[in-house]
């Protein structure tokens, strides 16, 4: 419910709203991408998950890559739980962890865990998402979680 609610609607009315950043990287400039790369990494997510490379949401899905968070209703509220634990303030964030508290109470201690790791984690509210597509996803895995 909640992945039809942000693919269907909110993506739709958020194109509208806000000026999205364009991004460059075609489905094929993606496999191109040196091994153990976000961007080679993000070709494999999309590829593994059968989902479509959406130009105006890839950068969500290389967040799901980092923090390592599932497609899965309950990963998707666990992912906007640590960008607002991290200071990520924004109406889907809000939107999807409202929905979350609401409907998934069984879920409250793995949002709570999520929250709290983006509170401790270093701010990646700033990070360039295309820029970084050419690094180490290890690498920059490390760079969020305070080792």
């Amino acid at each position: 419910m909640l992945v039809y609610l942000t693919h269907k609607m909110a993506l739709p009315l958020l194109k509208i709203i806000r000026k999205p950043v364009v991004f460059p990287y075609s489905y094929e400039d993606l496999q191109s991408f040196p091994n153990d790369t976000l961007g080679k990494d993000l070709y494999f997510f999309l590829w593994h998950k059968k989902l479509d490379l959406l130009p105006y949401y890839a950068k969500h899905d290389v967040k799901h890559i980092l923090l390592g968070y599932d497609t899965t209703d309950d990963g998707e509220v666990c992912l906007q739980c640590f960008m607002l634990g991290n200071g990520h303030l924004s109406f889907p964030v809000l939107a999807t962890v409202c929905y979350g508290f609401v409907t998934m109470p069984e879920h409250w201690a793995l949002f709570k865990k999520a929250w709290q790791r983006g509170r401790r984690a270093n701010d990646i509210r700033k990070w360039e998402w295309v820029s970084i597509l050419p690094l180490f996803t290890h690498d920059l895995k490390n760079k969020i979680d305070r080792l």
